[in-house]
């Protein structure tokens, strides 16, 4: 189905074996200059995961003000200078007109940026930022958890694959939450509620693999199972 992850929840309660859920953008769409997602090819300033709808990056930016645009890149970028970089994209448009272009974005951000890591660009963060944003990612992702625990059958498995913090956080918290017994403080001496989720364990990737594909440097596979549903 050609739809957003928060649609597993439309599939039957318990129809499923398994969910894998690889967060990941894939290369060919990194690398394709005209979807916008990548800061070393100049294209349209897009990034959406889904061109025939909603908003671009380049819609988004020319409307939202100095407040907005760093509350993003502070937020989904973790960019320590999401004011400067703000304060110079408002004040780019002010002067030239809005953003439209990837490469025009990449060095407004490259100029705002003091410092970096080694071997990052400076717009890293900035296109993380607006690409996690504009395609609404942790909340499809968490609405994606809370559907899978309805749509695994017992004993089927949840795998997913993160590619940075934000999303490994909201992943490691669901299944450590699901995999407690909830207690209901209101009735101290019910019976707590089942566990949902027992949790299997973590991946990184081995030397082979990052040798075969650096770009999964940064990757996190989790497991979870579902527990038996209580009748």
């Amino acid at each position: 189905r050609h739809e957003g992850f928060a649609h597993l929840a439309d599939l039957p309660a318990g129809s499923a074996c398994g969910v894998l859920m690889d967060l990941g953008v894939s290369s060919p769409q990194l690398d394709a200059a005209e979807r916008g997602f990548s800061f070393r090819f100049d294209g349209p300033l897009d990034m959406r995961m889904d061109p025939t709808r909603g908003q671009s990056v380049a819609q988004w930016l020319a409307e939202a003000d100095e407040g907005q645009i760093a509350e993003v890149v502070r937020d989904y970028g973790e960019e320590r200078f999401a004011g400067a970089i703000a304060k110079a994209i408002v004040a780019r448009r002010a002067q030239q007109g809005a953003l439209t272009r990837t490469g025009e974005l990449a060095e407004l951000v490259a100029g705002a940026v003091k410092t970096r890591e080694p071997g990052q660009h400076p717009a890293t963060r900035t296109f993380q930022a607006f690409r996690i944003f504009i395609n609404a990612e942790l909340q499809e992702l968490q609405q994606a958890l809370e559907a899978s625990l309805r749509v695994l059958a017992p004993g089927g498995r949840l795998v997913v694959i993160s590619f940075h913090s934000l999303e490994d956080r909201i992943v490691k918290q669901f299944i450590a939450h699901h995999s407690k017994e909830a207690f209901d403080r209101r009735t101290p001496f019910a019976a707590p509620a089942p566990l949902r989720l027992k949790a299997l364990g973590r991946i990184r990737p081995g030397a082979d693999e990052l040798a075969a594909n650096p770009r999964a440097r940064s990757a996190i596979l989790r497991v979870a199972e579902r527990t038996e549903v209580p009748a």
